[in-house]
């Protein structure tokens, strides 16, 4: 028997655990649903459920509740996402041991990111992969990035986050951004910042749980402006301003393509405000050091012109 401090006394608990339930337990957490899961790894239905008894008995956990018309993973099960995932897949490249080279691997590549970020980085991206990876897969998962269990529960490779945003997990910066003042291509081009700002409608993203910080720094300099229109997505503010009078506040990146495209006015936010730069956070799970470098390179290197735009513009 070793003691409980013994290298060795994990790996003898061990020995009372039916290994073969990993697989299952990770297409569970993974799926949220008996049936996807047991398609996934090929077995029956019943055999799934009987193997999710198993593992509420084993870890004394209900692991999937029900929630709605929805299931959903306990805490405990979150917990375990990440952990399972790496030691399965560590586990799979010890055991099928092959090197890593991109121009064969089959892979998808999945980066969780804002549908402003994917606008101007997931065409570049998808280029980059084009020339050096032409079998992976690019899957952008966009909506909400500073989520808890944006790791956990879609699996990401890695996280592009506005450097506003806070993270737990080491953060490198991959090109800056910042707040710009878009206009429609009919208002007068002679018309400053703070006359745009005070003098024509606004289309505003709506952001209900918080005011943006640059409408933060318009109320706190007491600039009078009226908000004509929101939307939910920051994408359809250019898209709007093409075709009816008015401005939004938006990102230069973004901007800077509208600008070029549909003859819309871009002029620099007035106030000094923080920057918008976005960084790269890496899923903590994902232990295939050898995939991470290169994937690190590719994202480095596909906002080359991101940061080249910006340093011309500044």
């Amino acid at each position: 028997m070793h003691p409980p401090d013994s290298p060795d006394h994990g790996l003898t608990a061990l020995s009372s655990i039916d290994l073969n339930l990993l697989v299952p337990l990770l297409a569970l957490l993974e799926e949220r649903s008996v049936t996807r899961a047991a398609a996934r790894v090929r077995l029956s239905q019943p055999a799934m459920s009987h193997a999710l008894r198993r593992l509420r008995r084993l870890l004394g956990d209900e692991l999937l509740v029900r929630q709605g018309g929805t299931m959903i993973l306990t805490p405990r099960a979150e917990s375990l996402l990440g952990p399972v995932r790496r030691a399965l897949n560590e586990s799979s490249r010890a055991l099928n041991r092959t090197p890593f080279d991109p121009a064969t691997d089959d892979r998808t590549v999945t980066i969780a990111l804002t549908t402003s970020t994917a606008f101007v980085l997931g065409p570049l991206l998808r280029a980059m992969l084009d020339e050096h990876a032409p079998l992976m897969t690019l899957r952008l998962r966009t909506g909400p990035v500073n989520s808890a269990s944006v790791f956990t529960a879609d699996g990401v490779d890695a996280v592009l986050l506005t450097e506003g945003l806070h993270s737990p997990h080491p953060r490198e910066r991959l090109y800056d951004d910042r707040w710009v003042v878009l206009a429609s291509p009919d208002i007068p081009k002679d018309l400053t910042a703070l006359e745009l700002l005070g003098g024509e409608p606004h289309i505003r993203y709506d952001a209900a749980e918080m005011q943006l910080r640059p409408y933060e720094v318009l109320d706190r300099e007491g600039i009078a402006y009226r908000v004509r229109q929101t939307v939910s997505d920051y994408i359809l503010i250019p898209h709007f301003l093409r075709e009816t009078r008015g401005v939004g506040l938006h990102r230069f990146q973004v901007a800077s393509l509208f600008v070029e495209r549909d003859g819309l006015r871009m002029v620099d936010f007035p106030f000094p405000i923080a920057p918008l730069g976005i960084d790269l956070v890496w899923n903590p799970w994902l232990s295939d050091d050898e995939y991470r470098d290169w994937l690190r390179g590719l994202l480095v290197d596909a906002a080359a012109p991101l940061r080249s735009r910006y340093d011309l513009h500044s």
